[in-house]
């Protein structure tokens, strides 16, 4: 397992919060995905040999925030 952390901009409430989890969460290999809003990350557990950083990039764009 990799663990990751990323700034991702946009966040404002619990909603965000909990569709960027649940975006991640949909990815094989991701076993945990946390935000923070208060610094704007999301730290992330995933497995590398299923996904890639860019990859976890991606959906969090995808899902409409910036990272």
């Amino acid at each position: 397992m990799a663990t990751t952390v990323l700034n991702v901009g946009g966040m404002s409430c619990n909603h965000c919060k909990m569709a960027v989890e649940k975006a991640l969460k949909t990815l094989d290999g991701v076993q945990n995905a946390n935000v923070d809003l208060d610094t704007k990350k999301v730290s992330i557990e995933y497995n590398p040999a299923g996904i890639d950083e860019a990859g976890l990039k991606k959906v969090i764009a995808d899902a409409g925030y910036d990272v």
